[in-house]
This record gives structure tokens, sequence and C-alpha cells, in this order.
């Protein structure tokens, strides 16, 4: 017998004996997104992944604190407290986020909105997620949030200039290098056009 499920919030086709098994497995799992591949049975949870950028609160500002980049040279990432201040005083034209994969904080992004020039100006993915795909994902939905929320036609990421694989991150990502450089940060671009 197969089986067809679909909603809005999420879609996967699975082929299944039987159908009661399936409906456990759903309501086991909080959350899909709809770009979940699923293969088998047996990688139904595996493939589950959702990222999500959340308000910072005062429930969970305090694990966010406690992030860390990993980065051997401390000035190529901000500490998450100096965003926070620096959010905090200039709280009209930035937007502050814990980065979750379903319900594990795995980083922080820090974006400004002012001026019509969005820019996501301090981005982390703690040590433990790194290098599985968790940036990728959490930079691309940074991306549609401000073209969706601020209607970005361009964003910048300024990068620090010896920080290499930064540059190739953003990148990957479609991110371009400009002639833009302040206090030793490029600016690498990203146009919508």
């Amino acid at each position: 017998m197969s089986i067809l499920f679909c909603t809005t919030k999420f879609q996967f086709v699975e082929k299944l004996q039987n159908p009661s098994v399936l409906v456990e497995q759903i309501n086991s799992l909080c959350v899909f997104t709809c770009s979940t591949s699923l293969k088998r049975k047996s990688e139904l949870v595996e493939e589950k992944r959702l990222i999500e950028l959340r308000t910072i609160t005062e429930d969970n500002f305090q694990q966010c604190l406690n992030l860390n980049a990993g980065v051997q040279d401390g000035s190529f990432v901000d500490p998450v407290s100096y965003s926070l201040a620096e959010a905090w005083v200039y709280y009209q034209d930035t937007r502050p986020f814990a980065i979750y994969n379903d319900d594990v904080m795995i980083g922080f992004v820090l974006m400004y909105v002012g001026e019509q020039n969005c820019q996501i100006i301090n981005f982390l993915i703690d040590y433990p997620f790194q290098r599985k795909g968790f940036g990728t994902e959490a930079a691309r939905l940074c991306i549609e949030y401000l073209r969706n929320e601020y209607s970005a036609n361009k964003i910048s990421a300024p990068v620090k200039l010896e920080h290499a694989a930064a540059y190739k991150f953003w990148s990957r990502l479609g991110f371009c290098c400009s002639d833009t450089v302040e206090d030793g940060y490029m600016f690498m671009r990203y146009s919508f056009t």
C-alpha cells in the first residue's frame, strides 16, 4: 500500500505496508521541512531537520552567551555578548536571533536592517554543530528572512580580511567580493537581481 501524506507545513512520500506505523512516526516527530527528502522508513528520523531563527528571550539568552564558534582567531567572529550589546544599543536597526535545529540551539546571528542596507553582521554556528550543513541552511534562512521581511535587493556580509574560511562559506552561498573595506572587514555582497 502506498501513502502520500502532504500538508502546507511538510510533505513526503512513503511506501508502507502498515499505515498506523506511519501515523506513529509522524506523531513522534514535531516538524518537517519541505526540503526534507526521505528514502526509507529507517531514515525517517535521521533525515528530519528544521532550522529556525528564534527570538532571544530571558529563557534562552544565557545559553546563547555560551555559544562558541571555535575559531582560532577570536577577532574573526564577535562574541555573542558583544553582538547582544550592539543589538540593544541599535535596537531599531538590528535583529538578533538564536539559530535552532529543532529544539537545540546551534548558533547565533545578528542582522542589520537599517537604511535599506541589510547585512548579516555576525553569524556563528556552535563548534559541535559545524561542518554538518547547519550553517549553510541557517544562512539561507537569513537571506530569505531579509528578502521577505525587509524587501532586500542585496545583502552584505562583512568578512575579516584574513578569514579565508568565511570567504569560502559566503561564496558558496552566492556572495561576491566587493571593493568596500572598513575596519579590516571586506563586505561580500549577495544580489537578488
